[in-house]
């Protein structure tokens, strides 16, 4: 039995002995966050919004496998790197990520507020993708052809598709960070998108999962905002960044990232 062939036995084998946690979700790449929300659960219908999850024999499904195909030659290049790195997750390493976009380097230590927010709005996307994850258990792409990634699929095996929620975590970042300081709401922003897509240069996620992350936090951060909570944690938070950059440093080797930023990762190769 070949690799892939066997994580998918041990993909499927798995499938049974997965459990719905409410308000979590399945087992996915991108845990959620704990603490309180900012809406009640049932508050968005998400499964209404999104677009459904692509099937053999819709184009998108094909497009999927021609995307994922493609970007296996950017392993051992620097935007490979790139995709490790952005496959970790974490407080510390989100701010560090952010760092350069943002124009200042942080600490979690050093922005409460700003944690809190990432927090109440962390847990309330990604609880609407855990429910699209769980109705369309989508399998990932590397269970569908061959292809290497930059986590290991046993990582990843027991968790699906679509939507990503490693980018549903990304873009909730960049939108909460651009709402706190909208002077870099465009660099924030850019560094958000390129965190998505790094998923797919990893070869964990298709691209319609990265794009179903993408508006799953859009939409569930579209009620976020109305919300009278998150307009008082704003107030802090920019009250909070305005101090800290007066005294943090810049972040290092910015341009580097820059450049990869902007890489156009679906241009055919040269």
């Amino acid at each position: 039995m070949s690799g892939v062939a066997s994580v998918k036995s041990r993909f499927l084998a798995g499938l049974a002995a997965l459990t719905f946690v409410a308000g979590i979700g399945l087992a996915q790449d991108k845990p959620s966050q704990p603490g309180a929300s900012y809406l009640q659960p049932g508050t968005v219908d998400i499964l209404g919004v999104l677009p459904p999850a692509p099937v053999a024999g819709d184009p998108r499904y094909e497009a999927d496998r021609a995307i994922f195909r493609a970007t296996r030659r950017f392993e051992g290049l620097p935007r490979w790197d790139m995709a490790t790195n952005d496959a970790r997750y974490g407080d510390a390493v989100m701010l560090k990520d952010f760092g350069c976009a943002l124009g200042v380097a942080l600490t979690p230590d050093k922005a409460p507020h700003l944690m809190a927010m990432f927090a109440k709005a962390g847990h309330d996307t990604q609880r609407e993708t855990n429910i699209a994850k769980k109705f369309y258990q989508r399998l990932r792409p590397f269970l569908i052809d061959d292809g290497k990634t930059c986590q290991k699929p046993e990582e990843l095996k027991d968790s699906f598709d679509y939507p990503s929620g490693h980018t549903t975590g990304g873009w909730t970042w960049a939108l909460v960070l651009a709402d706190v300081a909208p002077d870099r709401a465009s660099q924030i922003l850019a560094r958000g998108r390129a965190y998505g897509e790094s998923r797919i240069v990893c070869g964990a996620h298709n691209n319609s999962a990265v794009e179903a992350g993408r508006l799953s936090a859009t939409v569930t951060m579209s009620f976020v905002h109305n919300t009278k909570a998150y307009s008082e944690d704003l107030k802090a938070a920019r009250s909070e960044l305005a101090a800290l950059r007066k005294t943090a440093s810049a972040p290092a080797q910015c341009e580097a990232e820059a450049d990869l930023v902007k890489l156009n990762i679906f241009a055919p190769a040269p």
